[in-house]
């Protein structure tokens, strides 16, 4: 069961309409010197028809095009994915009177009109994981959406309920103190240490378990724990330092030990995964970076090597890169790629890793993430070749609309 967090915000997100003009859905012929798919093999001269806000076709050898509706570039690629966007909620999103929520779903409150969507579609980024911000120990349902298109959640939505969002580390307990006699604030409740939230955590999960057993134990949420544990819905645990990442890790194998499920992990902001490389692989969870930070040092006073990225591929493990939904240009989407790389990442690793794989780490790589026919027309087109400093995002397109458009003005 879903609870409404906000009736008024979702029935505004619902209408269709907007302050700005929406870029209508056209026929388009897009030339690139090369085309990067995330699915093949680079093609040179490429040419990509899109129809319908679809793929109809991928060809090469075609030289550039012309017409009204013809666009030549340097670099094709697919549309990048963020799977921590942190874009479009806040508080009200966070469910402030129990730490275990699986039942509240981060869609009735999302915020469409935010501004940082339009920064985001223009930056490149055209699909986005949006979660509840990690204030409780289990936050609820995270959704993925287009970053720009209609005004309504439901029009952009291309996978509702994608995973369950949890957390651990410091912040689920973050102001919470012990309540000596009578409680004096909000706040004064548990957990207030590390081990206080891991065992929310697993206590919600064995409680879940036992509710398959008898109806009565059943409780607010337990059947989306259920289907975490029967392998349905992925668990996407936020956990920056080595010590949370074990935390998370040993709790997956405790749930695989105790015959209570088969629990499908992804380790989000999981700055120090390149600290305990034989844990990690041992577990098989799928990795999303957070973004590189200047002087090395994250949330949690986690410490991130420039040679993240390339460490947690290196051990054959699911990859993603996220942006935290960054304001700053130089700290977007495209420009951890090109952190990824220097820390040694190879270029299509690197590629894959903001498109194909955090397409399919959520299940939606049948309609995005690589440039393939009948796929979404999400497309992100280059001055140069992607990644590099001296090339920047020109051309953005979404569902056939032409959000960023990289023609000179008549």
């Amino acid at each position: 069961m879903r609870t409404m967090l906000i009736p008024a915000l979702l029935a505004a997100a619902a209408t269709t309409g907007s302050a700005q003009e929406l870029a209508e859905q056209q026929d388009w012929k897009i030339h690139g010197e090369m085309v990067y798919t995330a699915s093949g093999d680079p093609i040179e001269n490429g040419t990509i028809t899109v129809s319908d806000g679809k793929i109809r076709s991928v060809s090469g050898g075609g030289g550039g095009s012309n017409g009204k509706n013809s666009i030549t570039c340097a670099a094709v690629t697919p549309g990048m994915i963020d799977l921590s966007v942190r874009t479009g909620v806040g508080m009200n999103s966070v469910e402030q009177s129990r730490e275990i929520a699986p039942d509240l779903a981060v869609a009735n409150a999302v915020d469409v009109f935010d501004m940082d969507w339009g920064i985001q579609a223009r930056s490149g980024v055209t699909t986005a994981l949006v979660s509840p911000p990690d204030f409780d120990v289990i936050g609820g349902l995270g959704t993925v959406l287009k970053t720009a298109g209609p005004n309504g959640v439901a029009a952009r939505t291309v996978k509702s309920d994608a995973v369950l969002r949890a957390a651990i580390g410091s912040q689920p307990s973050f102001r919470n103190h012990p309540a000596f006699g009578r409680p004096e604030d909000f706040y004064s409740r548990r957990p207030t240490t590390r081990m206080g939230v891991e065992w929310e955590l697993r206590r919600a999960f064995y409680d879940a378990a036992a509710s398959t057993q008898s109806d009565d134990r059943a409780f607010r949420g337990s059947d989306q724990l259920v289907a975490v544990l029967e392998g349905e819905r992925p668990l996407m645990i936020q956990a920056w330092t080595t010590q949370d990442i074990r935390t998370a890790i040993f709790f997956k194998e405790e749930m695989e030990a105790e015959g209570l499920g088969q629990p499908q992990l992804i380790l989000d902001a999981s700055a120090e995964a390149w600290k305990e490389p034989e844990m990690l692989a041992r577990s098989g969870a799928a990795v999303v970076l957070p973004p590189y930070p200047l002087d090395g040092r994250t949330t949690d006073n986690s410490f991130m090597s420039l040679e993240c990225a390339k460490t947690v591929h290196d051990l054959g493990l699911p990859l993603a890169l996220s942006a935290h939904g960054a304001r700053d240009h130089a700290a977007r989407l495209d420009r951890q790629a090109g952190l990824a790389m220097r820390g040694g990442l190879s270029f299509e690793a690197a590629l894959e890793a903001v498109t194909i794989a955090p397409a399919r780490m959520v299940g939606i790589d049948d309609r995005v993430g690589s440039i393939e026919s009948g796929k979404d027309a999400d497309l992100v087109l280059w001055s140069g070749k992607p990644f590099e400093l001296t090339s920047s995002v020109i051309g953005v397109v979404i569902d056939g609309r032409l959000i960023l458009d990289p023609r000179p003005a008549e």
